[in-house]
């Protein structure tokens, strides 16, 4: 039975969920079929047995038909108004002054019944009739009386009266209703004297109900209504935390979400001190002696404390053992980082080694989340880049010093180091982030270079030193800005040991020197376009031996391609980490034995061309395709030889 019933409650309330959805499609333009409307959804609201689940439809469809923000807060107010205030009927309580009086009457009147009845016995027994005759009718009074009397003290006094529910359930309906209302107001409608009182008497109260649907609800409703004000957000700040720290885990992840929302839309404004407003209400002699910026240096340092100390607690949750708290946190600083809200490339740091950590791979929204997070960010500008390029460094130490017991020390710092190195890539930027200035000087793999350099110098020694060589072959540099860089790796060629690192190091330095070479104006940064450096250099002679200039237009196409090539190969990095990102250095590794292929072929041209004209230029063959060529060419000046003595 009870099964049945349950079953025959959700079917119920399916169909009032199907019912609700399909007012959508009514028409409500009538004046007259929209308050008809209007009265049915307040009234449905209003049903104290209506389920808790159908007051967010209802409630959205409600406001949905109202477009006036002011009109909305007087239509819910009026129903959480009649849903918590309801009429009760309570017995009146009895005053005892009034029953004694009461039952003093009541006895009065038995006594004078007595007497009444024996003088009218006397009246009998005396024969006198007219006499007994008024004697009954006093009885027949005094019997009336009593019976009165009786019945108004046997009667229970009720009244009705107007009573405040509390139970759970109508809190709860409120609070949904209330919430409903806070999304769909316009954020620049504020906090009126309406919605700071249901604020104050609904809202705030709610935060410490024992329910803990209550609790959430009402959490959700305070991130609301600070959206709405920045005075408000700032002074419920402490509640929120309060509530962030000591609270059930649903309810924690309503109070972070709170938090960031309000730094989303405010900045750090709500969670600075107040000190700073009055900082410039000195006397004029408090200028005179400095005390005014001494106090507002005070409350600038204060501010930037508050500032620190809440965002240390935020990214605490990055080390959190929950996961939902741990995502939540990750999602939060990455939205606000992307918004440029937050700049930190320690946090950063975090973030990709949050990413790389074995203890998330189970978290699939935490990393699908960064995953499509990194490239946007990189991409979106170059001083996110340099962000990155700060960050390149502490997180390749903290992988190198991790300890054994770590889940960081499972992760490849090799391949940690090929995405800070895509990401990086000067030619990956959008073309609206890309600015003439950005790309006249130093770009941000040249700064990275440098960096890249001093660490090696520091322990030239170290097992670390490969992936650094391997990170200095894979950059993008500028080889116009190389005379430091030429240094720095001379330097490191006379203190490194390693063959391997060595022969990387002396292929980047010969790249750089053959770049100056060939060019003394500003030489471009090669794109990744798909080809090899030594296909562009094939190309560009097949061309004439022009300086390393391009089209402006075919340029910018270039870099368009590159950049979404760049972003979709980042955006995948979660599931190939391990071969995604070696495309760079196999390419650079391949650069020698394509460049002797392609001046062994240059001198046999130079030979024929002695002869005959130069053939046209093809699109660069595969090595075998090469060597047959060359084979044929010899063949052909051969037979070419024997004629001419034959002729002679």
């Amino acid at each position: 039975e009870d099964m049945t019933c349950i079953e025959h409650l959700m079917t119920k309330e399916f169909i009032g969920r199907q019912l609700i959805l399909m007012i959508g499609c009514m028409d409500t333009t009538e004046e007259g079929g929209r308050k008809r409307l209007l009265t049915v959804l307040q009234e449905i609201l209003m049903i104290p047995t209506s389920s808790a689940s159908l007051v967010p439809p209802v409630t959205e469809r409600l406001l949905s038909i109202l477009k006036d923000d002011d009109r909305r807060i007087q239509i819910v107010a009026e129903t959480i108004s009649e849903v918590r205030e309801a009429l009760v009927t309570v017995d009146e309580p009895v005053d005892s002054a009034a029953v004694r009086k009461q039952e003093l009457k009541l006895a009065e009147i038995k006594v004078k019944l007595m007497e009444a009845k024996d003088v009218l016995e006397e009246c009998v027994a005396a024969q006198d009739f007219s006499r007994a005759l008024l004697v009954k009718q006093r009885i027949v009074e005094l019997e009336s009386t009593k019976s009165d009397l009786l019945k108004e003290s046997e009667v229970p006094r009720a009244k009705e009266i107007c009573v405040e529910k509390d139970d759970p359930e109508t809190l709860l309906k409120c609070l949904t209703m209330c919430n409903e209302l806070l999304k769909q107001l316009s954020l620049s409608k504020g906090l009126g004297p309406t919605m700071d009182e249901i604020a104050e008497s609904l809202v705030i109260p709610g935060i410490t109900n024992v329910h803990p649907a209550v609790r959430n609800m009402a959490v959700l409703c305070l991130g609301c209504c600070g959206l709405q004000s920045k005075d408000f957000a700032s002074r419920y700040l402490p509640l929120l935390l309060q509530v962030l720290q000591i609270d059930e885990m649903k309810i924690k992840l309503s109070a972070l979400k709170a938090i960031f929302d309000q730094l989303m839309m405010f900045g750090m404004e709500p969670f600075k001190g107040k000190k700073g407003g009055n900082s410039h209400s000195g006397t004029e002699e408090e200028d005179e002696n400095g005390l005014t910026a001494e106090l507002t240096k005070e409350a600038e340092e204060e501010d930037a404390a508050a500032a620190h100390s809440l965002l240390q607690l935020l990214s605490g949750f990055l080390d959190s053992e929950f996961s939902e708290l741990r995502t939540e946190a990750a999602e939060g600083l990455a939205k606000l980082m992307f918004s440029g809200r937050l700049i930190s490339a320690k946090l950063l740091s975090r973030l990709i080694l949050l990413w790389y950590n074995p203890v998330t791979e189970e978290d699939t929204h935490l990393r699908h989340c960064l995953g499509v997070f990194f490239p946007l960010f990189a991409y979106s500008d170059r001083a996110n880049q340099e962000c990155f390029e700060e960050a390149y460094l502490p997180t390749l130490r903290t992988l190198f010093n991790a300890p054994a017991s770590s889940p960081l020390s499972e992760v490849d710092a090799g391949n940690v180091s090929e995405l800070f190195v895509d990401l990086t890539r000067p030619s990956g930027l959008n073309p609206s982030a890309k600015t003439t200035q950005d790309f006249q000087g130093l770009t941000v793999h040249d700064s990275l270079a440098v960096k890249v350099c001093n660490e090696i110098l520091a322990d030239p020694s170290a097992p670390d030193v490969r992936i650094y060589t391997k990170a200095l072959s894979s950059l993008e540099l500028n080889k116009d800005f190389s005379k430091d860089l030429l240094i720095l790796l001379d330097e490191v060629l006379e203190v490194v040991k390693d063959k391997t690192c060595l022969r990387i190091i002396e292929k980047v330095k010969s790249n750089l020197n053959k770049g100056n070479h060939i060019s003394g104006e500003v030489s471009e940064i090669p794109k990744e376009t798909g080809l090899s450096p030594a296909t562009q250099d094939t190309q560009r002679e097949s061309d004439g031996a022009q300086p390393d200039f391009v089209n402006q237009d075919e340029g910018e196409k270039d870099t368009v391609e590159a950049g979404e090539e760049g972003r979709s190969t980042t955006a995948k990095l979660r599931s190939t980490r391990s071969k995604g990102l070696r495309k760079a250095t196999v390419e650079t590794k391949s650069v020698p034995r394509r460049r002797k292929c392609r001046i062994t072929n240059s001198e046999s041209e130079s030979r024929v061309a002695s002869e005959q004209s130069a053939p046209p230029a093809i699109p660069r063959s595969s090595r075998r395709a090469k060597k047959a060529a060359l084979e044929k060419t010899r063949l052909d000046l051969s037979k070419l030889l024997d004629q001419e003595e034959s002729a002679e």
